[in-house]
Protein backbone atom coordinates (compact mmCIF):
# COMPACT_ATOMS: atom_id res chain seq x y z
CA UNK A 1 0.00 0.00 0.00
CA UNK A 2 1.15 3.15 -1.04
CA UNK A 3 2.18 6.05 1.79
CA UNK A 4 0.82 9.67 1.21
CA UNK A 5 3.53 10.93 2.71
CA UNK A 6 6.44 11.26 0.08
CA UNK A 7 9.19 11.12 2.51
CA UNK A 8 8.66 7.59 3.83
CA UNK A 9 8.70 6.70 0.36
CA UNK A 10 12.15 7.83 -0.10
CA UNK A 11 13.30 6.33 3.39
CA UNK A 12 11.52 2.77 2.70
CA UNK A 13 13.78 3.36 -1.04
CA UNK A 14 16.76 4.49 0.43
CA UNK A 15 17.29 2.12 3.76
CA UNK A 16 16.12 -1.06 1.19
CA UNK A 17 19.68 -2.36 0.67
CA UNK A 18 19.97 -2.51 4.65
CA UNK A 19 17.13 -5.05 4.57
CA UNK A 20 15.25 -2.66 7.43
CA UNK A 21 11.51 -3.66 7.70
CA UNK A 22 9.04 -1.37 6.90
CA UNK A 23 8.14 -0.51 10.25
CA UNK A 24 11.72 0.24 10.83
CA UNK A 25 12.50 2.49 8.11
CA UNK A 26 9.12 4.94 8.89
CA UNK A 27 10.51 5.20 12.75
CA UNK A 28 13.74 6.15 11.27
CA UNK A 29 12.02 8.20 8.69
CA UNK A 30 9.66 9.83 11.63
CA UNK A 31 13.05 10.16 13.57
CA UNK A 32 14.59 12.56 10.95
CA UNK A 33 11.71 14.78 10.79
CA UNK A 34 11.37 14.78 14.18
CA UNK A 35 14.76 16.08 14.42
CA UNK A 36 14.59 18.47 11.69
CA UNK A 37 11.46 19.84 13.06
CA UNK A 38 13.30 20.78 16.59
CA UNK A 39 16.50 22.25 14.62
CA UNK A 40 14.03 24.50 12.95
CA UNK A 41 12.29 25.42 15.96
CA UNK A 42 15.90 26.32 17.54
CA UNK A 43 16.89 28.12 14.34
CA UNK A 44 13.49 30.18 14.66
CA UNK A 45 13.93 30.89 18.12
CA UNK A 46 17.62 32.12 18.54
CA UNK A 47 17.62 33.94 15.56
CA UNK A 48 16.93 36.94 16.63
CA UNK A 49 17.38 37.15 20.57
CA UNK A 50 15.50 40.10 22.34
CA UNK A 51 15.82 41.13 25.78
CA UNK A 52 11.90 41.16 26.01
CA UNK A 53 10.91 37.90 24.02
CA UNK A 54 7.77 37.24 22.18
CA UNK A 55 6.35 34.01 19.64
CA UNK A 56 8.63 31.70 19.21
CA UNK A 57 11.81 32.85 21.38
CA UNK A 58 9.05 32.99 24.11
CA UNK A 59 7.47 29.71 23.84
CA UNK A 60 11.09 28.35 23.89
CA UNK A 61 12.17 30.02 26.95
CA UNK A 62 9.41 28.66 29.00
CA UNK A 63 9.80 24.99 27.64
CA UNK A 64 13.20 25.54 28.52
CA UNK A 65 13.18 26.99 31.42
CA UNK A 66 10.49 24.41 32.89
CA UNK A 67 12.61 21.47 32.05
CA UNK A 68 15.59 23.47 33.70
CA UNK A 69 13.64 23.68 36.98
CA UNK A 70 13.31 20.27 37.01
CA UNK A 71 16.61 19.28 36.78
CA UNK A 72 17.64 22.23 39.01
CA UNK A 73 15.01 20.69 41.30
CA UNK A 74 15.69 16.56 40.79
CA UNK A 75 19.34 16.72 40.59
CA UNK A 76 20.54 20.37 42.08
CA UNK A 77 23.09 23.03 41.24
CA UNK A 78 25.22 19.42 39.87
CA UNK A 79 23.47 18.43 37.76
CA UNK A 80 23.12 21.57 35.36
CA UNK A 81 26.40 19.83 33.17
CA UNK A 82 23.70 17.51 32.27
CA UNK A 83 20.46 19.76 31.25
CA UNK A 84 21.45 19.95 28.03
CA UNK A 85 21.51 16.06 27.75
CA UNK A 86 18.09 15.98 29.59
CA UNK A 87 16.17 18.45 27.97
CA UNK A 88 17.25 17.00 24.64
CA UNK A 89 15.94 13.49 25.44
CA UNK A 90 12.57 15.21 26.88
CA UNK A 91 12.17 17.41 24.05
CA UNK A 92 12.56 14.67 21.23
CA UNK A 93 10.39 11.92 23.31
CA UNK A 94 7.39 14.26 23.74
CA UNK A 95 7.59 15.60 20.04
CA UNK A 96 7.85 11.90 19.09
CA UNK A 97 5.03 10.93 21.21
CA UNK A 98 2.62 14.16 19.83
CA UNK A 99 3.16 13.51 16.16
CA UNK A 100 1.55 10.17 16.71
CA UNK A 101 -1.83 12.39 17.10
CA UNK A 102 -1.37 13.97 13.79
CA UNK A 103 -3.43 11.89 10.82
CA UNK A 104 -1.50 9.68 9.12
CA UNK A 105 1.41 9.93 11.26
CA UNK A 106 3.10 7.00 13.59
CA UNK A 107 5.11 8.12 16.41
CA UNK A 108 8.43 7.09 16.83
CA UNK A 109 8.64 5.90 20.43
CA UNK A 110 5.95 3.78 19.52
CA UNK A 111 8.93 1.57 17.63
CA UNK A 112 11.08 -0.54 20.04
CA UNK A 113 14.30 0.93 17.99
CA UNK A 114 13.81 3.84 19.12
CA UNK A 115 13.16 3.93 22.67
CA UNK A 116 15.81 1.86 22.75
CA UNK A 117 18.13 3.93 20.94
CA UNK A 118 17.11 6.76 24.26
CA UNK A 119 17.58 4.26 27.09
CA UNK A 120 20.38 3.31 25.85
CA UNK A 121 22.20 6.40 25.71
CA UNK A 122 20.82 7.18 29.17
CA UNK A 123 22.35 3.54 30.42
CA UNK A 124 25.96 4.65 29.09
CA UNK A 125 25.37 8.57 30.12
CA UNK A 126 24.86 7.41 33.69
CA UNK A 127 28.10 5.25 33.95
CA UNK A 128 30.27 7.46 31.72
CA UNK A 129 29.13 10.34 34.71
CA UNK A 130 30.07 7.96 37.57
CA UNK A 131 33.49 7.07 36.37
CA UNK A 132 34.31 10.75 35.80
CA UNK A 133 33.55 11.69 39.03
CA UNK A 134 34.44 9.03 41.24
CA UNK A 135 37.11 7.08 38.77
CA UNK A 136 37.89 3.80 39.71
CA UNK A 137 36.18 4.43 43.73
CA UNK A 138 32.88 4.25 41.27
CA UNK A 139 32.84 0.53 41.30
CA UNK A 140 31.91 0.81 44.74
CA UNK A 141 28.51 1.56 44.51
CA UNK A 142 28.00 -1.73 42.41
CA UNK A 143 29.58 -3.44 46.44
CA UNK A 144 26.58 -2.67 48.79
CA UNK A 145 27.73 -1.41 52.23
CA UNK A 146 28.88 -4.87 54.08
CA UNK A 147 32.22 -5.56 52.48
CA UNK A 148 31.44 -9.63 52.47
CA UNK A 149 28.35 -9.27 51.16
CA UNK A 150 30.41 -7.44 47.76
CA UNK A 151 30.41 -10.32 45.26
CA UNK A 152 26.63 -10.83 46.04
CA UNK A 153 25.65 -7.34 45.83
CA UNK A 154 27.94 -6.92 42.47
CA UNK A 155 26.19 -9.68 40.47
CA UNK A 156 22.62 -7.84 42.63
CA UNK A 157 23.68 -4.08 41.17
CA UNK A 158 25.10 -5.22 37.89
CA UNK A 159 20.96 -6.90 36.91
CA UNK A 160 19.57 -4.06 38.43
CA UNK A 161 21.60 -1.60 36.40
CA UNK A 162 21.29 -3.54 32.92
CA UNK A 163 17.52 -3.91 33.47
CA UNK A 164 17.01 -0.37 33.75
CA UNK A 165 17.44 0.50 29.73
CA UNK A 166 15.00 -2.59 29.40
CA UNK A 167 12.34 -0.94 31.85
CA UNK A 168 12.74 2.51 30.20
CA UNK A 169 12.74 1.31 26.62
CA UNK A 170 9.58 -1.23 27.15
CA UNK A 171 7.94 1.38 29.38
CA UNK A 172 7.78 3.96 26.18
CA UNK A 173 7.46 1.93 23.96
CA UNK A 174 4.52 -0.24 25.56
CA UNK A 175 2.68 2.98 26.26
CA UNK A 176 2.75 4.65 23.13
CA UNK A 177 2.39 1.60 21.02
CA UNK A 178 -0.76 0.41 22.99
CA UNK A 179 -2.37 3.55 22.63
CA UNK A 180 -1.65 4.07 18.65
CA UNK A 181 -3.02 0.19 18.55
CA UNK A 182 -6.29 1.28 20.95
CA UNK A 183 -6.52 4.68 18.69
CA UNK A 184 -6.99 3.06 15.29
CA UNK A 185 -8.97 0.49 16.82
CA UNK A 186 -11.91 3.23 17.84
CA UNK A 187 -10.84 5.33 13.95
CA UNK A 188 -12.19 1.99 12.63
CA UNK A 189 -15.32 1.37 14.63
CA UNK A 190 -16.37 5.23 15.06
CA UNK A 191 -14.14 7.71 12.75
CA UNK A 192 -15.97 10.66 13.53
CA UNK A 193 -16.31 11.33 17.40
CA UNK A 194 -15.19 8.56 19.65
CA UNK A 195 -11.57 9.15 18.45
CA UNK A 196 -11.63 12.09 20.00
CA UNK A 197 -11.47 11.65 23.76
CA UNK A 198 -9.09 9.19 23.12
CA UNK A 199 -7.06 12.10 21.21
CA UNK A 200 -7.35 14.22 23.74
CA UNK A 201 -5.56 11.30 26.50
CA UNK A 202 -3.22 11.08 23.88
CA UNK A 203 -2.12 14.27 24.52
CA UNK A 204 -2.21 13.39 28.41
CA UNK A 205 -0.27 9.98 27.64
CA UNK A 206 2.37 11.82 25.93
CA UNK A 207 3.74 14.70 28.48
CA UNK A 208 3.57 11.68 30.90
CA UNK A 209 5.51 9.68 29.27
CA UNK A 210 8.15 12.26 28.49
CA UNK A 211 8.37 12.83 31.61
CA UNK A 212 8.73 9.54 33.45
CA UNK A 213 11.93 8.80 31.20
CA UNK A 214 13.32 12.70 31.83
CA UNK A 215 12.60 11.97 35.61
CA UNK A 216 13.87 8.42 35.77
CA UNK A 217 17.25 9.49 33.44
CA UNK A 218 17.83 12.46 36.13
CA UNK A 219 17.61 9.84 38.81
CA UNK A 220 20.21 7.18 37.14
CA UNK A 221 22.40 10.21 36.59
CA UNK A 222 22.32 11.47 40.21
CA UNK A 223 22.65 8.01 41.86
CA UNK A 224 25.94 7.91 39.65
CA UNK A 225 27.03 11.43 40.61
CA UNK A 226 26.12 10.30 44.90
CA UNK A 227 29.26 8.94 46.95
CA UNK A 228 29.13 5.25 47.39
CA UNK A 229 28.35 4.16 51.14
Amino acid sequence: MVHPLLFLQFFRKFLEPLHISEAGADAIAYTWLIILMLVILSILATKAMNAVPSGVQNFMEVVIGGIENMVEETMGEKGRPYFPLIATLALFILVSNLIGLIPGFFPPTANLNTTAACAVIVFFSTHVVGIKKHGFHYLKHFMGPIWWLAPLMFFIEIIGHLSRPLSLSLRLFGNMNGHELVLMIFFALAPFLVPLPMMLMGVLVSFIQAFVFMLLAMIYIQGSLEEAH
